[in-house]
């Protein structure tokens, strides 16, 4: 049953790869991210922007992270 788990947590977290890279890439290409139901624009708030553009990134790398962590049982939780 754990082996299970993992291999279901770890589709979710590569499901959702590709989710955030495609909002990283629009928000770069438009210059506009989604912020709950509205949207923060680069050329009002620079710095928020780019914080929050950070952030998707950030979280990005995670969830990648985590799912080759659970698929490919590289055992990164378990290393020291």
């Amino acid at each position: 049953m754990h082996f299970n788990e993992n291999l279901l947590v770890g589709l979710v977290c590569l499901g959702l790869v590709p989710l955030i890279a495609v909002r990283i890439a629009r928000g770069v290409r438009t210059g506009r991210l989604p912020v709950y139901r509205t949207y923060l624009d680069r050329d009002g708030n620079r710095g928020k922007f780019y914080a929050l553009l950070a952030v998707h990134v950030a979280s990005l790398v995670i969830i990648a992270v985590i799912a080759a962590d659970l698929l490919l049982g590289l055992n990164l939780r378990d290393a020291k």
